[in-house]
Order: C-alpha cells, then sequence, then structure tokens
C-alpha cells in the first residue's frame, strides 16, 4: 500500500473547511477529553494530552512525523513511537481518527460513531461529517454482512467548494 507524503504542519488556519477549536475551545475539548478517559477507566497522560492538543490545534491533518515536529518546536523532543502509541490511545478512546488516503490524524468530535471526511485532493483540507443517518447506514451493512470493523471511518475525496471555484 503507498501511502501519501504527510503534510507540513505550519499551514495557514484562515478560511480551511478542517476548523480545529483554538484556544478556551481547545481547553474545553481537552477537559472533556479527560473527564471522557475518567469515565472510560484510561488515562489521558501528559504526553497523550499534548499529541491531542497538537491536533486541535492543526489547521489540516498532520502524520506522525509531523506531530512529532510541532512537539519538538515547542522544546519537548518526542520519539516517533511515542507519538505512535499515543495516536493509538487517542483513536482507541474515539478522541483522533487516522486518515489512511493520507496517513495523517485529526482531532475527533464525534466520538466513537461512524464519521466521514471529506478529502481535498488540490488543497489537502478534511472536512469531518458525522451524522446520526451516517452511523445508521454504516451500522446497517455491517450488520447485514455479520462484519466487525476494526475502525469507522470513511474516506470520501474529490475537490472541496474552496478548490472547484479556483480551478
Amino acid at each position: 500500500m503507498v501511502h501519501a507524503p504527510s503534510l507540513p504542519h505550519a499551514l495557514p488556519a484562515a478560511g480551511l473547511p478542517f476548523q480545529a477549536p483554538h484556544g478556551s475551545k481547545t481547553k474545553q475539548v481537552l477537559a472533556r477529553s479527560e473527564a471522557l478517559c475518567r469515565t472510560r477507566g484510561a488515562r489521558l497522560t501528559p504526553i497523550r494530552k499534548r499529541v491531542l492538543e497538537t491536533l486541535l490545534d492543526a489547521p489540516k491533518p498532520l502524520g506522525a512525523y509531523d506531530i512529532a515536529d510541532v512537539l519538538a518546536s515547542h522544546g519537548r523532543r518526542m520519539a516517533p513511537i511515542t507519538v505512535y502509541r499515543a495516536l493509538d490511545f487517542l483513536i482507541e478512546q474515539g478522541l483522533a481518527y487516522r486518515i489512511a488516503s493520507r496517513n495523517a490524524y485529526v482531532a475527533g468530535t464525534s466520538g466513537r460513531e461512524t464519521t466521514a471526511f471529506l478529502i481535498c485532493e488540490a488543497c489537502g483540507d478534511a472536512t469531518e461529517v458525522a451524522s446520526p443517518e451516517v452511523s445508521e447506514a454504516v451500522f446497517k451493512v455491517l450488520a447485514q454482512q455479520g462484519y466487525q470493523p476494526r475502525a469507522r471511518v470513511l474516506e470520501i475525496t474529490g475537490r472541496c467548494a474552496h478548490c472547484q471555484d479556483v480551478h
């Protein structure tokens, strides 16, 4: 399987479809994430929290090495395996998603439901689309097939409205 290169982390946030929460919103999401982990008997360690915060503040999906670079720019160099372990935990808890076609990660807002990402082939933006209708349709198909998914993330590639207008 060939993976697309990870996306650079130093991209402008203005006008992008994937809008990560900033400032107090990031703090609110982190507080909710910690509470969710506590109720599940899981621990959002400082490293996991920093990785999640990096994803929340990113304007676009980030690869694991991009996350390590962002964290290093804040004075803490982390081994890639540490980042991958933190990402595995966040995915398991429904706090992040892996965008397989981009070999990149985003913070999740829909919990453990099925979610879809609209991924622009031109600019790399990823817009999360989570709805009960999508989850119900996917659950119905899985049940009919007797299939037990490891992950329920749909990726739909194409061109965002902005790139359609530009090109």
